[in-house]
C-alpha cells in the first residue's frame, strides 16, 4: 500500500482480503498523511469481521468488513464424519455470514463471537 500511495496519488478505494491486510493498508494510508473509513480520502472494505474490524469501523477507518465465518467448522466435521461413515447430507448447505458497514458496527461489536 506504501508503494501504490507514493505511485499513485488517486485511489478511492482498498479492497482487501482479509482485515489485517486492511490494517496494513490503513497504517499505510495514515502514514502518508491520507485518511480513510467514511469520512476519509480513501474507501476501506475488508472481509473476515472480525472483533478488530468493528472497532476499526468504529475508530473512523474502515467502510465495511464482509463476514468470512470461521464457526462453521464443527458443523463440516460433522458433515465429513457423516459421510465417512456412509451417510447422507444435503447437496447445498449454505453458511451464515453477513455484511457489516460502519454504520452498525458499534450496534453489532458486542454480539460477536470473534
Amino acid at each position: 500500500m506504501e508503494s501504490f500511495l507514493k505511485q499513485y496519488d488517486d485511489i478511492d478505494v482498498v479492497v482487501a482480503e482479509n482485515d489485517n491486510m486492511a490494517f496494513g493498508a490503513i497504517d499505510a494510508i495514515k502514514a502518508a498523511g491520507k485518511t480513510c473509513g467514511p469520512e476519509g480520502d480513501i474507501i476501506i472494505i475488508s472481509f473476515d469481521a472480525v472483533k478488530a474490524a468493528f472497532e476499526s469501523m468504529i475508530a473512523g477507518d474502515m467502510n465495511v468488513s464482509v463476514e468470512c465465518n470461521p464457526l462453521h467448522g464443527p458443523r463440516v466435521s460433522e458433515i465429513i464424519q457423516t459421510l465417512e461413515s456412509g451417510g447422507t447430507v444435503d447437496k447445498v448447505m449454505y453458511v451464515d455470514e453477513g455484511v457489516f458497514p460502519a454504520e452498525t458496527a458499534a450496534e453489532t461489536i458486542g454480539s460477536r463471537a470473534y
